[in-house]
């Protein structure tokens, strides 16, 4: 099973939908890595990716909350950094354990399932802001 960016994620800002097109296309990688049984390195170096694309893209998407003063830029922001601690959690247990088919089932559950919920609510909401925002612009 492949993890892909559908149209319905579409948030309505392009450089927000680009970036997570990328880190859609990075989870599906790391997920195929891990059922394959790739080496723990590839693993590891696409963990190293995530983690580093997730910190910039964050930032980016919290900068223009800041930029149009987005009301519920705190609570998103909380949301961000909880995503950010729950991948440095899945980086230790796949340190601890290795890669298997059930570490893929487990991350697939906890990052997909995080961006589709996250993307859905909390960024189809930031997107109808910023829509609003820049027309009024």
């Amino acid at each position: 099973m492949s993890v892909v960016w559908t149209q319905d994620l579409a948030v309505g800002v392009k450089a927000i939908d680009e970036q997570h097109k990328e880190i859609f296309k990075r989870v599906d990688g790391l997920l195929e890595a891990c059922r394959s049984g790739k080496g723990k390195e590839a693993v590891e170096e696409t963990l190293d990716f995530m983690e580093d694309y997730l910190v910039r893209h964050f930032t980016a998407e919290e900068n223009i909350q800041l930029h149009y003063a987005y009301p519920d830029y705190y609570a998103h922001k909380k949301e961000h950094e909880g995503f950010i601690r729950d991948v440095g959690a899945l980086r230790k247990k796949f340190k601890r354990e290795g890669t298997s088919l059930m570490m893929a089932a487990e991350m697939s559950a906890a990052l997909v399932d995080w961006l589709v919920k996250h993307i859905k609510k909390s960024d189809m909401e930031l997107g109808k802001f910023l829509k609003l925002s820049i027309v009024k612009h």
